[in-house]
């Protein structure tokens, strides 16, 4: 499992996480998403910790700390929700059935 940090600085890096995070435990991986078109940061990400004690350390502590001149969100991070395959059915996309390649 791992931890959801967001409303993150955009000039955060994941040494500047880290570096919070282990004051709660060993931090075993940091992920920075950032726009695939931009490569700018998307202001949010996720910290998976030691183990679940240290991980709900992090979350009591921080969950609404304020760090680099903003508010965090921080809580368990939820699955990854299976949005099926992309490009399936019509959904407003036009079709007609018929190949136009």
């Amino acid at each position: 499992m791992s931890i959801y940090v967001g409303n993150l600085s955009y000039d955060v890096t994941e040494n500047d996480i880290t570096g919070v995070f282990s004051e709660y435990g060993t931090v075993k991986r940091v992920q920075v998403p950032t726009d695939r078109e931009t490569g700018r940061l998307r202001g949010f990400a996720f910290v998976e910790m030691g183990t679940e004690a240290e991980e709900a350390a992090a979350i009591e502590a921080l969950d609404g700390a304020e760090w680099m001149g903003r508010g965090l969100k921080v809580n368990k991070a939820k699955p990854k929700e299976d949005r099926g395959s992309s490009g399936g059915g019509r959904g407003g996309y036009g079709g007609g059935g018929r190949n136009r390649y």
